[in-house]
């Protein structure tokens, strides 16, 4: 064969999958793993105090980290993000000497780390953070201001890190165990941030707002929300207790904040039915307006979806039940329950997080509407499903999967749910998930052994099939002599998931493989057979 023909037939069969394989570089390493600078140290407790000058769009301050020694070091890995710059860490008083490539800052401790021991380093800091562009999506700071001229800045920062705005550990699989933020703003404006307010330092040109955050919290969910705000609020009656619920809106907003927001409540109220008591009855829980479309910043939810249902208008599903309910007040809401209760230790597993969550606007609607509704909406949002690439992204490289972790993984939830056939169980699992890994972060697999033990059900092959690959199975089927002869094709090996069908009308089960299997029907003369459209699969009656 000509070798120029070969090579021609060797790049069409390459390069396909090599435009498809992203690219990493040492910066997603240092970001994405738990490096040895990372490993020898646990996070205890943050106190950030910064400055925020809304006229040169620029911030200053310094971050105390606490940490327990959990194995000898004397190099460890602060995250900083340019254009931001570190201007000194001390310990104990001592000037330390650090070393950085791009984001990752090596320190050099003078004072021997000894196992077991609590030490603190001091970070300060300054300069002009990243903008966000198209916030939440892409992260850093929004500078802008609202109708009456007056700023109005909010911070996000999920997959970009938290580090673009403030000096930290920046990885999800170690959670601080408590937080103070301090931050100061001008005078004629109000800063909202996580947890509950302590203290208004006041000055001459500038106010201190003093926040403290009781529980652990992921530093994505650490948050700056500055503005002419007012205030209202509630208190709801939960399961574990009075739950402070807090609204901070624009003040030429606050009427249509007082009728959209008692969308909250209900949230609440479904949530804890569904998923178990809110995680952070010590910290309350907020709503507050910012310039973006919205984000779960934990215990202080952010909002701008323009006092609308649906997503900004729009029912997502197709379906008509999607502008039942605002979107972000119940989707972001959910996240407090899937992604600041439960976190994943590595953005390669976001679908804890997204699909969990979009599943939950779906059983709020199973709360308030019924199951049919409920179905109605989830299958709906099949429509969105890109198949792309598989769910689970890669690990160690801060590299999230695809944005399918949405309504694929809705998808795939409600499919489950229909393999228990008693909605009692299958309510009592998900609370137990977060009682299980409350406050904790966590691993696809884990989840995956929960959900296994808990359903009495091998779902080895169910997860690989949605999490880990793009092909959704097949149902291949026929009729004749009152059997059905059916299969699965574009399968995992060992996927066998059971589906119910109708036959005229009557119900029952199967249980295809990859293999031919032939049953009796049980409705004698049967003419018709409907495949449930609750199992997301794809359905092919071949001719008899």
């Amino acid at each position: 064969m000509n070798r120029f023909l070969l090579l021609a037939i060797l790049l069409l069969i390459v390069l396909p999958l090599y435009c498809q394989a992203p690219l990493f570089t040492a910066q997603d390493t240092l970001r994405g793993s738990i490096t040895a600078e990372r490993a020898w140290w646990d996070l205890n407790y943050y106190d950030l105090d910064i400055e925020v000058n809304t006229e040169e769009k620029s911030i200053s301050g310094i971050n105390t980290i606490r940490y327990k020694v959990l194995s000898e070091n004397q190099v460890i890995q602060i995250d900083l993000q340019s254009p931001l710059v570190i201007t000194k860490i001390t310990q104990d008083g001592n000037d330390l000497i650090f070393n950085s490539i791009g984001n990752a800052h090596w320190v050099t401790l003078l004072k021997p780390q000894k196992t077991g021991e609590y030490n603190e380093l001091i970070v300060s800091y300054s300069g002009s953070p990243q903008e966000a562009i198209n916030a939440p999506w892409d992260g850093g700071f929004s500078w802008s201001t609202d109708q009456n001229g007056k700023p109005f800045v909010a911070t996000s920062c999920q997959g970009l890190g938290a580090s673009v705005w403030w000096p930290n550990k920046d990885h999800m699989y170690d959670e601080v165990d408590s937080m103070a933020i301090s931050v100061t703003v001008p005078k004629d404006l109000m800063n909202i941030s996580n947890g509950r307010l302590r203290e208004i330092e006041e000055g001459e040109n500038s106010n201190t707002y003093h926040w403290f955050v009781a529980n652990p919290i992921n530093n994505y969910g650490v948050n700056v929300n500055i503005g002419d705000y007012v205030y209202f609020g509630e208190t709801y009656n939960g399961e574990n207790g009075p739950l402070s619920m807090d609204y901070y809106v624009l003040r030429d907003n606050l009427v249509r904040a007082e009728k959209q927001f008692k969308q909250a409540g209900l949230m609440m109220e479904a949530f804890e039915y569904w998923f178990g008591p809110y995680p952070f009855y010590e910290d309350g829980y907020k709503l507050v307006e910012v310039p973006y479309l919205g984000m779960e910043h934990q215990s202080s939810v952010t909002y701008g979806n323009k006092y609308q249902n649906g997503y900004l208008g729009t029912d997502l599903s197709g379906s008509g039940w999607g502008l039942k309910f605002d979107f972000i007040i119940i989707h972001e809401s959910g996240h407090e329950w899937f992604a600041n209760n439960i976190t994943y230790k590595d953005i390669a597993d976001m679908w804890i997080h997204e699909s969990f969550t979009a599943y939950s606007e779906n059983l709020y609607l199973d709360y308030y509407f019924g199951p049919e509704a409920s179905a109605e909406y989830v299958i709906g949002t099949r429509s969105r499903i890109r198949n792309d690439r598989p769910i689970i992204g890669v690990y160690g490289v801060n590299y999230k999967g695809s944005g399918d972790m949405y309504y694929k993984g809705a998808n795939m939830l409600h499919t489950l749910r229909q393999l228990l056939e008693d909605d009692e169980k299958w309510r009592q699992i998900l609370r137990g998930l977060n009682k299980e890994f409350y406050h904790q972060t966590v691993t696809t697999q884990q989840i995956e052994n929960y959900l296994s033990e808990q359903t009495k059900i091998d779902l080895t092959a169910f997860f690989n099939q949605y999490l880990r690959t793009t092909k959704i199975p097949v149902l291949e089927f026929s009729l004749k002599d009152n059997k059905i002869r059916f299969r699965y094709t574009n399968v995992v090996k060992d996927f066998d998931m059971p589906v119910r069908i109708k036959v005229n009308d009557r119900e029952q089960w199967i249980f295809p493989k990859a293999d031919w299997k032939t049953e009796n029907l049980n409705s004698k003369g049967a003419t018709q057979v409907l495949v449930d459209e609750n199992f997301y699969i794809l359905v092919k009656k071949l001719s008899d």
